[in-house]
């Protein structure tokens, strides 16, 4: 007879263990894709960075010959 409340909260304890290993493959995958998210961003704005910096760099250039023109009126 005492063997009934051991397999019951035996068996309590495996739907746990089972529900958080649950959790644990979830969240694996949930922070695979996170990261995978995260360097993905990261990439995107490393381009924006180099485009904006070209877009700097031209705008500066046109400032540049305008004054040039501008000096030379």
């Amino acid at each position: 007879m005492n063997e009934a409340p051991a397999l019951v909260r035996l068996q309590a304890l495996s739907t746990r263990l089972d529900t958080l290993l649950a959790s644990v493959h979830r969240l694996e995958q949930e922070n695979r894709s996170l990261r995978a998210e995260q360097q993905q961003l990261r990439d995107e704005r490393t381009d924006l960075k180099a485009r904006s910096d070209q877009a700097k760099a031209r705008v500066e250039a046109l400032i540049l010959r305008l004054r040039m023109l501008e000096d030379r009126a």
